[in-house]
């Protein structure tokens, strides 16, 4: 949600160093991780389907209710 949905981003360059995160979230997918982006939030910062890491996905808030529903347990900060 919001600007974290950036991290989804394909392609980063960071220098050497620092945290890579696409590095880092395919990690988590290959590993069956899903990972959804909230589809107005991309949309806000302009951000396409074209442009995020594959086997990430854009999706809604009607998903996330979804997700938090029938989640037996959820992490909030």
């Amino acid at each position: 949600m919001a600007d974290a949905v950036s991290c989804a981003i394909a392609g980063q360059k960071t220098p050497n160093g620092y945290y890579n995160i696409e590095r880092m979230m395919k990690l988590s997918l290959n590993k069956g991780t899903k990972v959804k982006l909230c589809g107005s939030c991309s949309d806000a910062r302009g951000l396409t389907a074209e442009q995020i890491i594959e086997g990430t996905e854009m999706s809604n808030m009607e998903e996330l209710g979804n997700w938090i529903a029938t989640a037996d347990q959820t992490l909030t900060f």
